[in-house]
């Protein structure tokens, strides 16, 4: 075998001949840039994603806030901040608040306990498909369709009212769906299905093994969901109860065709500021209750985020 020399200094100054010297790595820049290239192509389907977020949410939600502190005539002002800050603004909130905690203790505890008795079905049963789509469409029913159908059942002329008129002798109150515990009926109508929803998969994630387990240490029915079954569940439960929350929180439509006069939740209030004939300067108090309302629903979802992330890993 020969061996070339190399120049003296060099930590390989005997080489055998035909082997030469490593290629040099590229610039880190290189490859930084390389690296920056195929992230972007590898994420490139979730652009149109972010751009809708950055459209529809993000936007919004600068202009709100960049509202709540510009005067009418573009200049910059705490009147908005000011206005807020009274008894009836307080109240407001407090009765959205009120309603929507209401609505969704009731809709989560019965929604769970419908959700438990759906998932004792088997998974592909027609019964239970059946079901589950119908709360899916339930879920999403809202708005003025049903405003409407609760008038066309219990308002002054609905079809239930007349018959529990003649058949019974009870009569529905006439303000029952433009007082508080109509709206709290109607609110719940959506809030159960809504639960069974996002609750469902969380009890179909109880396994059968759990307990087995329990039984055969001794334990009993009881055990079973105060040890285990409870645990597991609780963190999930909470977190569609700050779903629903948020849910209610932010609901309007329905609300706005029942008691179309008043003002008692916050998303019927910004509407009254914003329309308001007599005070044309309420805009900036208008975006403080948007304002507001985008602090109290972020912070229910940033809740709600962390307790999904808590209870994931026992839906694998």
């Amino acid at each position: 075998m020969t061996a070339t020399i190399t120049p003296a200094g060099r930590a390989d100054s005997v080489r055998p001949a035909g082997v030469t010297e490593p290629a040099a790595a590229p610039p880190a820049s290189g490859r930084t840039v390389g690296a920056g290239l195929k992230s972007l192509i590898r994420n490139a389907p979730l652009l149109p994603f972010v751009a809708y977020t950055g459209v529809f949410l993000l936007l919004p939600t600068a202009l709100v806030i960049i509202g709540a502190f510009t005067a009418r005539d573009g200049g910059f002002t705490l009147e908005g901040i000011v206005q807020a800050l009274n008894a009836r603004t307080a109240k407001i909130f407090w009765t959205t608040t009120w309603l929507a905690l209401v609505t969704a203790i009731i809709g989560a505890v019965l929604g769970a306990v419908i959700a438990y008795a759906l998932s004792t079905a088997p998974q592909g049963s027609v019964s239970r498909r059946i079901i589950t789509a119908f709360n899916s469409v339930l879920a999403q029913f809202g708005g003025v369709m049903l405003a409407f159908a609760f008038i066309a059942m219990l308002g002054t002329n609905g079809m239930v009212t007349r018959l529990m008129e003649g058949l019974i002798g009870v009569n529905v109150p006439s303000n029952l769906l433009s007082s508080m515990a109509g709206i709290v009926l109607v609110y719940i109508y959506f809030q159960i299905p809504l639960m069974v929803i996002v609750f469902l998969p969380a009890v179909d994630g109880l396994r059968t093994e759990w307990r087995e387990t329990t039984m055969s240490f001794g334990g009993t029915t009881a055990t079973f969901w105060r040890s285990v079954a409870g645990p597991i569940l609780a963190p999930r439960f909470l977190g569609s109860l700050l779903l629903l929350f948020a849910n209610a929180f932010s609901a309007f439509a329905t609300a706005a065709a029942l008691i179309s006069q008043q003002t008692i939740i916050v998303p019927m209030a910004i509407e009254s500021a914003i329309r308001n004939e007599n005070n044309t300067n309420m805009n900036a108090y208008a975006q403080v209750l948007a304002l507001g309302m985008i602090l109290v629903i972020a912070l229910i979802m940033t809740g709600y985020a962390a307790l999904q992330r808590k209870t994931a890993r026992w839906e694998q």
